[in-house]
């Protein structure tokens, strides 16, 4: 039975190892001109936003094929650092360095202009749609490098609450009532959205150095965490689950330094030798499967793995992608699995390059690639 992109199932489960093939992946056609910052499925339809530091927020649809076609498109008067859909997929807010987030209503027929929603006194570096109990429609948070949470009523003008934070926002996810958001300094607040209001409880993020990425699990009773030092951690928010939390490497690799020895004729060779150095890259990008609650993380050093949060195991692992791979999310069934490759910053403003790649890559998830390791009857 042929699957999406062309790959047939019965190819793909026979492909046990934990080597992934990226060799089929497809480029997104048309793709932004300056780095990407993030990207986002939406949650009805198979359409793709892609937020880029050229000022731009592009909209493509995506079919069977993998092949891609722009729908839309609307501008910020800065770079652009994040995107987000409403539940009904008609609309997409883009939020960034002129500290606004500014929204398109597809439902209306508007492909070009959008309206502002949002604002700070400092970029608004992440924004999600939230449903509120009490409140008829859903609304907008926003967390900004001012140190503000903000709820937006997106018909009125004015924010309907706001919540000071210890740092700068940067990063934040939303499942169900769960909205976790996490700061400079390792600040990681949960918030319980029955009480948009107040901060729940207050953690030090698990991981030793800046973090960069806070991804809510699919039940929303817990989050992954991505950092600077190539580490991940899993946490869940209710002490009683706290036997379950852990952190482990990723996204690293052994320092391969090159020697050279005098041959019996008198000449120098060069040859490649392990030292005990690695070198460690940011986790720039945590996204779970809708389906099977498996995850993914993308980093700095441009690979991506698959993970089974429950086994503690990795799935799958996949071969550089020719950059750092700076943001990835699934599609609403899990069948694509989209990154983007661009500059993710890491090394600073020295080392964007003029002519840097910046190109959306999708892979199909077929076979086993995605699936939560077997359970064990032995296994506690």
């Amino acid at each position: 039975m042929s699957s999406l992109f062309g790959q047939t199932s019965a190819a793909a489960n026979s492909n046990s190892n934990t080597t992934g093939d990226i060799s089929k992946d497809i480029a997104l056609t048309s793709p932004p001109e300056d780095g990407i910052s993030d990207l986002k499925f939406s949650p009805q339809t198979e359409h793709l936003a892609v937020a880029s530091w050229d000022k731009k927020v592009r909209i493509y649809e995506i079919n069977a094929q993998g092949g891609s076609e722009g729908k839309a498109l609307f501008e910020h008067e800065q770079p652009v650092l994040n995107c987000c859909w409403s539940k009904d997929g008609t609309k997409i807010v883009g939020s960034g360095c002129d500290k606004a987030s500014r929204m398109l209503d597809l439902a209306s027929g508007n492909t070009t202009t959008a309206s502002q929603v949002a604002a700070h006194d400092a970029p608004i570096r992440c924004a999600r749609f939230v449903d509120i109990p009490a409140q008829q429609s859903q609304m907008l948070v926003t967390g900004s490098w001012d140190k503000t949470v903000k709820y937006w009523d997106l018909r009125t003008p004015n924010p309907i609450a706001s919540i000071p934070c210890q740092e700068r926002i940067y990063s934040l996810d939303v499942v169900g009532s769960l909205l976790v958001v996490a700061t400079a300094d390792r600040y990681v607040n949960i918030i319980n959205l029955s009480k948009p209001a107040e901060i729940y409880k207050t953690i030090q993020s698990p991981l030793k150095w800046q973090t960069r990425v806070v991804t809510c699990f699919n039940d929303g009773t817990g989050f992954a965490v991505g950092s600077v030092e190539g580490r991940c951690a899993i946490q869940y928010v209710e002490e009683k689950d706290s036997s379950a939390n852990f952190s482990f490497k990723c996204h690293r690799s052994p320092v391969v330094a090159a020697t050279s020895s005098t041959t019996t004729t008198g000449s120098s060779s060069a040859s490649a030798a392990s030292n005990n150095n690695t070198n460690v890259y940011s986790v720039n990008a945590i996204s779970f499967h809708p389906q099977h609650g498996t995850f993914s993380t993308a980093g700095s050093d441009g690979t991506f793995h698959f993970w089974d949060k429950d086994a503690k195991h990795r799935l799958k692992g996949y071969p550089e992608v020719g950059g750092t791979i700076s943001a990835t999310d699934f599609n609403r069934t899990g069948g694509i699995f989209a990154y983007s490759v661009s500059y993710d910053w890491s090394k600073g403003y020295a080392a964007n390059v003029a002519g840097g790649v910046n190109k959306v890559m999708l892979h199909a998830v077929v076979g086993d690639e995605c699936k939560p390791r077997p359970k064990t009857g032995g296994r506690k």
